[in-house]
């Protein structure tokens, strides 16, 4: 008897002192573009930052597939197919409406740029709408500036007039057609093969996508438009029920890893990458050129109906789409300056 009550009280001693077991919650996420492209890379530092910052707490586990294609990515994170993942608003134009704000012409020079003035924008103007009810929205950004990439040379937009080039819809589409392009719309991970195929006779991108999807043997001129003609804006979504289930303390984490944060970072991300595009078209001896001022002034004069036709849209869910617009436009100036 004496011996069962020293088990006994040495087993209530050790119960006292234990540690209590930590949850742990597993976030699943996805890409959809190659495992290698810097968005990848970009959400799976961010899902390896988000574990070190809650101690183990919150996981992210990498699903070796996509479970939808990439413009079913909003359904798929609100649907529970996958925990949290991101996509750009021009695979959605009818569903995301104020995001092609930061798709317009007449943009910033660097993604960095833009993403940070676009999400300043988003969080104070249009977060507040609900076009991304459903889902926990994070954070939004925008890739670098789009250019023309074609596989023969053009000097005018009269010898661009009918080529057909992929495009990833929403704004990109509008401008290509309006310069005078047969544009479609198609995923960017296919753009080699309709390039290859002849299916495409060019692309819109930045030039981070010439390296990511390896373009660089099948184009032969970048035609470089200051700002570029068009951006895409991304967002950056969790599964609602997953974000409930996640303790405050853990929710103040994700907070502060998203936002203006996570625009700045992934607009820092995009920049660099562009660099290694670049530098890919220059060792593959593509002729990278500038518009010529007569280029650039016709490609203002097409693009106003395209920001105007945002404007009429955009007014129908907030009035004051003009004055956001411009509100955007000198934000740009501010954090070019620094602020």
């Amino acid at each position: 008897m004496l011996k069962f009550r020293k088990i006994a009280l040495a087993a209530i001693i050790g119960s006292a002192f234990a540690m209590p077991a930590q949850a742990q919650t597993t976030l699943t996420f996805s890409t959809w573009v190659p495992p290698t492209h810097h968005l990848s890379v970009w959400q799976r530092n961010w899902a390896a930052e988000l574990e070190k910052a809650t101690g183990g707490r919150v996981k992210g586990q990498e699903l070796p597939k996509a479970p939808a294609a990439a413009p079913g990515t909003f359904d798929a994170v609100r649907d529970g197919l996958v925990d949290f993942s991101y996509v750009t608003a021009s695979y959605t134009p009818a569903r995301h409406i104020l995001p092609l704000m930061a798709e317009l012409p007449g943009a910033g020079l660097t993604a960095e740029i833009n993403s940070v003035a676009y999400s300043r924008i988003h969080w104070k103007h249009f977060q507040k709408i609900g076009e991304y009810r459903g889902v926990k929205l994070m954070a939004v950004w925008t890739h670098s500036p789009g250019q023309i990439f074609t596989k023969k040379p053009f000097k005018s937009l009269a010898e661009f007039k009918g080529m057909k080039i992929r495009t990833g819809g929403g704004i990109a589409e509008a401008v290509a057609n309006a310069l005078g392009a047969s544009a479609f719309v198609k995923p960017a991970p296919e753009s080699y093969e309709l390039l290859n195929s002849g299916v495409a006779d060019g692309v819109f991108f930045p030039f981070e996508s010439i390296a990511s999807f390896k373009l660089d043997k099948v184009i032969s001129q970048a035609t470089v438009f200051p700002g570029g003609l068009y951006s895409s804006s991304f967002g950056f979504f969790m599964n609602e029920d997953k974000w409930n289930k996640l303790s405050k303390q853990d929710q103040d984490i994700v907070e502060s890893m998203t936002g203006e944060a996570a625009a700045r970072s992934n607009g820092k991300s995009w920049d660099a990458a562009d660099k290694v595009g670049m530098e890919a078209l220059k060792a593959a001896g593509a002729n990278i050129t500038n518009a010529t001022p007569a280029m650039i002034a016709e490609a203002q004069k097409r693009n106003g109906p395209i920001i105007e036709d945002w404007i009429t849209k955009a007014s129908v869910k907030v009035p004051n789409a003009k004055a956001i617009l411009a509100e955007f436009r000198e934000e740009l100036k501010k954090v070019a300056a620094g602020k």
